[in-house]
């Protein structure tokens, strides 16, 4: 049987994954293995991780993180070129922007393995973000090209790429999010921020993580100022990142009494918390397509986005960093005021069985 793998090296990317391994099931046509490349070792990816997702656990954990950018990208390369050798697969599937998915893409095209990109065409022009150099590289020597938006079809004809390799399918992530909100709606769990809802009937949620934002003293000084003057309004919850906790206390930024610090959460505890907000304010890429998916109000901390489909039809705000438009689009969204947005065409929960429906008739032609 034509064998798959399905690379991934953060947790973002298994909630990519998920759905694909969901239809892969039901399809039956295709085997598959799940490669960890190990890109991030995170603690809480234990089984009822896996068991959340509807997913078996990884058949390869491969332990290649760590290092700087190179160093990653090297171990991840070396050890994935290993397991190709020893058990070649018919085709690798890559998802995201993350080093895992430019070093295996490298190792399959070079073995003559043919790559499938799901996420594949989004660009931010900014060639800053390592995500923006991974995205370019990643579609240049991709094989399928699976995509989540308008904007990503016009980068990849742009860019060249054949139009019988575009195929607009609709976003994994969305496929994820929509059963994990259901599942969440049949359960009664109690989660960390349990308490938190119950105490604030309307409460903002803050997530910050970029290193232009979080790592230059001056810029997170303005945007902790912008949270600090919301917050006089709205009460805001803030899972932190270790870097960003760590530059809080180091460039000694106050937030003030009414942004709550906590960890960071897992997935269905960020979930249930992040859905009934009033307003995100966030610089994360997913979350932007996210908070649109269930139309929740989302102001983006960020001079770009590789996903303007959140902003042309849903309910993202791009606001830049500048402390004063961050505090005017949030008072302008607490006033009843802010952009009413829609879930984008093919966002349906089933762009994974469309994915494993391509694959499997092109795989078929090159068997």
């Amino acid at each position: 049987m034509t064998l798959l793998y399905l690379v991934a090296g953060a947790r973002p990317n298994f909630m990519k994954i998920a759905p694909i391994v969901r239809a892969l099931e039901a399809h039956g046509g295709l085997d598959y293995q799940i490669i960890h490349t190990g890109q991030h070792y995170d603690r809480e990816m234990n089984d009822v991780f896996f068991e959340e997702l509807g997913i078996p656990a990884p058949d390869v954990f491969m332990g290649a993180g760590g290092g700087s950018h190179a160093q990653q990208t090297a171990k991840i390369m070396t050890a994935f070129e290993e397991l190709c050798q020893a058990n070649p697969p018919d085709a690798v599937l890559v998802v995201g922007d993350v080093n895992s998915t430019l070093a295996c893409s490298i190792v399959a095209k070079k073995l003559h393995i043919p790559v499938a990109h799901v996420e594949a065409g989004l660009r931010s022009g900014d060639m800053a973000m390592p995500e923006e150099i991974n995205r370019l590289v990643t579609d240049s020597i991709s094989d399928w090209f699976f995509v989540t938006e308008p904007s990503g079809i016009a980068h990849l004809r742009r860019e060249g790429k054949p139009e019988s390799a575009i195929h607009y399918v609709g976003h994994v992530m969305v496929d994820n999010l929509l059963y994990q909100a259901e599942k969440l709606a049949q359960s009664d769990a109690e989660f960390e921020t349990s308490f938190f809802k119950r105490t604030h009937p309307r409460y903002g949620v803050v997530t910050l993580h970029r290193p232009s934002n979080v790592d230059d003293p001056e810029t997170f000084a303005r945007i902790g100022g912008a949270l600090r003057e919301i917050a006089q309004d709205l009460p805001l919850l803030f899972p932190v990142h270790p870097r960003t906790r760590g530059n809080l206390q180091k460039f000694g930024i106050d937030l003030g009494p009414n942004v709550t610090l906590v960890g960071p959460q897992p997935y269905m505890a960020f979930l249930h918390l992040w859905k009934d907000a009033a307003v995100v304010l966030t610089d994360s890429g997913g979350l932007q397509e996210e908070t649109t998916a269930l139309g929740v109000p989302c102001i983006t901390i960020r001079e770009n986005t590789e996903r303007p489909i959140t902003v042309e039809e849903g309910t993202n705000v791009l606001a830049g960093t500048d402390p004063m438009r961050i505090v005017a689009e949030a008072r302008k969204i607490l006033r009843g005021e802010g952009k009413q947005g829609r879930r984008p065409h093919l966002w349906d929960g089933k762009a994974a069985e469309r994915i494993v429906e391509i694959l499997s008739r092109e795989l078929e032609k090159t068997s």
